[in-house]
């Protein structure tokens, strides 16, 4: 399948690696420092562009947590691109895929769930020729939720992407009251890139 330029330029911005050094010496009441990984990988690869990502406290580099899959391929018409979530049924043995991807080269879609509400429409706004700026969002009245040792996870989802910069949106949400438990509950983590992959 041919890939748009869109599609294209979307799995570029997204994949690397991040940290939000800035935000975290400017606020540091708010914003932990983290460093992020979006590592591509071989899957879905007949229609979609994967990417494995997880994140860690740069305190505890070795202690990364969130380990997920983003498939982004093209929406119902041509020009609207959307990412799919999936969990891998075990996030222990991917841990430190950011930094170690070769603990990747063996990952089948076998060993993932779907996550049929996290799904994101994605909206592209041209900067300059060949660039843009990527705003996702979930769809209406979509739940992203899953189950996590037992205790079921509601999430919302959320980013804005460019060459150079990652904001992230996602927030934990307490089911019972429907606020934000953990994330971007003051305003988005914003990344810069560091490393392209």
């Amino acid at each position: 399948m041919n890939f748009s330029p869109q599609l294209i330029a979307l799995g570029e911005y997204l994949a690397g690696e991040f940290d939000n050094q800035e935000q975290a010496i400017g606020e540091p009441i708010w914003y932990v420092h983290l460093r992020l990984w979006q590592r591509p990988i071989n899957l879905f690869t007949e229609d979609s562009i994967t990417l494995f990502a997880e994140q860690a406290n740069v305190i505890t580099p070795d202690q990364s947590y969130r380990q997920r899959i983003m498939r982004l391929r093209q929406g119902s018409n041509d020009t609207s691109l959307e990412v799919q979530y999936y969990m891998p049924q075990d996030p222990g043995s991917l841990r430190g895929a950011g930094h170690n991807p070769a603990l990747l080269d063996t990952l089948t879609p076998e060993q993932l769930d779907l996550l049929p509400g996290c799904i994101l429409t994605v909206a592209q706004e041209t900067l300059a020729c060949d660039r843009y700026k990527f705003t996702a969002t979930p769809l209406p009245e979509a739940r992203c939720s899953f189950t996590y040792l037992g205790s079921s996870i509601y999430v919302s989802l959320g980013f804005e992407t460019t060459a150079t910069e990652f904001h992230s949106y996602d927030k934990g949400i307490d089911p019972a009251t429907g606020k934000a438990t953990w994330g971007a509950i003051m305003g988005p983590y914003r990344y810069t890139k560091r490393n392209q992959y």
